[in-house]
């Protein structure tokens, strides 16, 4: 069974010089995000090492970077690619937002990837306590 989906696309325009690595991250994501849930926290685990930690704007800049390149990126299934590409487009820029999986803590039950910075969920629709903290990379 299919469900419909619309996805609002925002006419925004990413500059070229920051579209290929945008797009590049969005790439590595995808591919990163068919990985067990454990080589994915060992992968993200190493390349945070000499990162700075990111701030709001500059994660809500990424994600919205990563979300305007990439359609499968801007659904609502599209979660795990979405938050792994953001948090590799800031690791480009040196920086390192709080990387999140999680599940709803109301039925029914639902897995969710997202990124923190500053400890506030960026991005989201949901309350920042609507999801339980399964595991981070900070």
């Amino acid at each position: 069974m299919t469900v419909p989906e619309a996805v609002f696309y925002h006419p925004r325009t990413v500059p070229l010089r920051r579209r290929i690595p945008t797009r590049l991250a969005v790439g590595a994501a995808r591919l990163l995000a068919r990985q067990s849930p454990h080589q994915i926290r060992k992968v993200l685990t190493w390349l945070r090492r000499g990162a700075q930690p990111a701030t709001f704007a500059q994660t809500k800049a990424a994600r919205d970077a990563v979300v305007t390149v990439s359609l499968a990126c801007a659904g609502r299934e599209g979660c795990l690619p979405r938050s792994l590409a953001t948090i590799l487009l800031c690791r480009l820029r040196g920086q390192w937002p709080t990387w999140c999986v999680g599940v709803r803590k109301l039925a029914p039950f639902g897995a969710h990837a997202w990124v923190e910075a500053d400890g506030i969920p960026v991005g989201e629709d949901y309350p920042p306590d609507y999801f339980r903290t399964l595991f981070t990379v900070p």
